[in-house]
């Protein structure tokens, strides 16, 4: 298979994980006979020193022909007086629109060997595995008139949407539960808001047609409480744009460190942006200390939805969890009597196992 993809790194530790989750697509492609192409482009803050703008047009046609696109992180201090429409988060907001990236996926895994990193009992978290379904290109973020109003004394946000926009994201949720264990959970605040109400009935519609996936509705002050008190009642959750910012980032805590999660932004052909939950962490950029288990993650849903390579994406997250269980971490892990890695590291470990399964495979074949 021959797959062109661009490289976002972006800012601070966003351009140290990208090269690792490059140097892990380069093993499998190796060890699969697979071609990757990359095409490293601009966004964020570094896109604004250079060119004046958090999005560059070169930036964004670069990426309308690529296969799919991988992204590291942005934003940071540095930027935080610049006005709104020069702000690093401009860009990814600005690609996820330009690219109709609909759909964020966020899948949520307690990994054994870091319960105890939560600030949650282990008990409440063991058995955690959810996947969080957020609207991404509508609602508050992007409706008009957004603006301060009388001199400043006022201000107005607008919540639309269309019957398109959450039809879409909700076919994709009852698509996604299908694939787990069947169980829909959808998150509104139907009892406030008109849009809300939309929402909820349009599920009810949609359930029709997946006949085999349990729907229940929780509004979104009840689901974070939920999150928090009993996280294994989840299976997938769909919500609207800034409800599934909010709970997706809440949720992170069953893992103990942003560093573990990974996210897709999916459009309806399978094209996706794929990057990790965390953020720039210009604190410790440059310093080799940054997980890049996240970005890996995101590079093996990047090969499950955008390119349909199952087998190649769970041997990534086999590496990770073989690497975690025999002890090595970051320093944001902090596994108790483990060996903590750098960066670079830590990428070593992931490909020397993807590289060491390889082998014994073609060992085991001869004996077959």
């Amino acid at each position: 298979m021959k797959k062109h993809i661009v490289l976002l790194p972006g800012d601070g530790i966003g351009q140290e994980v990208i090269t690792s989750a490059q140097e892990v697509l380069n093993a499998v492609a190796e060890e699969f006979d697979h071609s990757f192409t990359f095409d490293t482009k601009d966004i964020g803050g570094s896109a604004v020193d250079l060119h004046g703008t958090p999005l560059p047009q070169d930036t964004v046609d670069a990426c309308k022909n690529a296969d799919a696109v991988l992204l590291g992180a942005v934003g940071g201090p540095k930027w935080d007086q610049l006005p709104s429409h020069l702000r690093p988060e401009k860009g990814l907001l600005g690609i996820r629109k330009e690219l109709d990236l609909f759909a964020n996926l966020r899948p949520i895994k307690g990994f054994p060997k870091l319960l105890h990193a939560s600030p949650l009992k282990e008990h409440v978290v063991k058995g955690s595995d959810l996947l969080i379904v957020r609207e991404l290109t509508g609602g508050l973020y992007f409706g008009t008139p957004s603006e301060r109003r009388d001199n400043g004394h006022s201000v107005v946000d607008t919540l639309a949407y269309t019957r398109t926009e959450i039809e879409r994201i909700v076919d994709k949720a009852f698509q996604c539960a299908q694939l787990r264990r069947k169980q829909l959970t959808s998150v509104d605040k139907a009892n406030v808001l008109e849009s809300s109400k939309l929402w909820r009935e349009i599920v009810d519609e949609k359930s029709s047609q997946y006949p085999d996936v349990t729907v229940e509705h929780q509004l979104v002050d009840s689901a974070a409480m939920k999150l928090i008190t009993n996280p294994t009642a989840f299976d997938v959750i769909v919500t609207e744009n800034m409800f599934g910012d909010i709970l997706s980032d809440e949720a992170s805590v069953l893992t103990g460190s942003l560093g573990m999660l990974p996210s897709a932004s999916l459009r309806s052909d399978n094209f996706g942006l794929y990057e990790p939950v965390h953020g720039s962490a210009p604190d410790i950029a440059g310093l080799g200390l940054a997980n890049p288990l996240a970005m890996i993650l995101s590079a093996a849903l990047m090969l499950r939805y955008s390119f349909q390579l199952e087998d190649e994406a769970k041997l990534i997250e086999d590496a990770v969890q073989s690497v975690l269980d025999d002890g090595y971490h970051t320093s944001d892990l902090q596994l108790e009597g483990g060996q903590k890695l750098g960066t670079k590291e830590m990428t070593v470990q992931i490909v020397e196992y993807i590289k060491s399964q390889s082998t014994t495979n073609s060992i085991l074949n001869c004996y077959v």
